[in-house]
């Protein structure tokens, strides 16, 4: 992720977000947004600790594009043009022009929750279709999600801060038999974003897992991603079960995915249902509503 390791002046970093320098410069000498000095002795900001502190913030996005060097090649003008771009990246397995897509808008300050509805989820939707038609083969289609994967898993790396005081913890994966990683993991980077420690069991989850993590972790919330169900009654059953555990102990239930028609969600008990990344981001926000960081204040510490 070469664009975070730049590093950027305060008064760049200033100008972006429409505050005064002197600001910028008393959350640096405060340790609220690291920097290093040069040998003149000016304070330089390094881009990954201004993307960390717009995710915990509320201040402004709109002209967090201006810290990036403009590409030629890439357009992030909307979702829409960037999963154009991505489709025929992912058609000629080009690595490096998905990782540049994804962490690219990432970094331009499109919502983890809108590149999984918009961008990553019809993509790889449109993957599968291909294959459906006999387009592409099976090996074709696995190297496109790992190509999807690796670069998640970059992204993911980033997204978490060292400091999680006061931040509630959320427990989720797929469902047993579902071998399914990216809807899992999308989630728990969704939640991240959100102000939430969230821990991803993975694909292929039994009911034991999650409810010796309720007992251990202590979670609000527990989330269930389901693409692929073999065994419905099974799973029906194996989940009533663990919604009842969770039930006990107050904990919220948020289910979606392909998998859950609306035909299988009427048999089940949950406290909120998504059909995409966006309604769990929302979810989450309104169960736990961090205080915020003023608009033209001073962020809090960490820790």
């Amino acid at each position: 992720m070469e664009d975070e390791h730049r590093y950027v002046s305060t008064a760049q970093v200033a100008e972006v977000l429409g505050l005064g320098v002197t600001t910028v410069k008393r959350w640096v000498d405060e340790g609220i947004l690291p920097a290093r000095k040069t040998l003149g002795g000016h304070r330089k900001v390094r881009m990954s600790d201004v993307l960390r502190l717009m995710r915990e913030s509320e201040l402004p996005l709109e002209k967090l594009s201006e810290l990036f060097p403009r590409s030629r090649k890439l357009d992030f003008s909307s979702s829409l043009v960037i999963r154009g771009q991505l489709n025929s990246a992912l058609q000629e397995m080009d690595m490096e022009l998905v990782r540049s897509l994804i962490l690219g808008a990432q970094q331009r300050g499109f919502p983890i929750h809108l590149l999984a509805d918009d961008v990553i989820g019809p993509a790889l939707v449109e993957v599968g279709h291909q294959w459906e038609l006999g387009r592409i083969g099976v090996m074709h289609e696995h190297r496109a999600t790992q190509l999807i994967l690796s670069t998640l898993y970059e992204l993911e790396s980033s997204l978490s801060p060292k400091h999680k005081r006061g931040w509630p913890v959320a427990v989720g994966g797929a469902p047993e038999g579902d071998p399914t990683l990216v809807p899992t993991l999308l989630a728990r980077m969704v939640l991240i974003e959100a102000g939430w420690e969230a821990i991803n069991l993975g694909p292929n989850t039994p009911r034991g897992a999650f409810e010796t993590a309720m007992d251990e972790l202590k979670p609000s919330l527990i989330w269930i991603c389901a693409t692929h169900l073999e065994q419905v009654p099974a799973f029906l059953s194996d989940f009533q079960l663990l919604y009842r555990e969770a039930e006990k102990r107050g904990i919220a239930v948020a289910i979606g995915g392909r998998g859950l028609t609306q035909s299988i969600r009427e048999k089940m008990p949950y406290t909120t249902f998504g059909d995409g990344m966006g309604h769990l981001s929302a979810f989450a926000h309104n169960l736990h509503q961090r205080p915020g960081i003023p608009r033209r204040g001073r962020p809090r510490k960490n820790g």
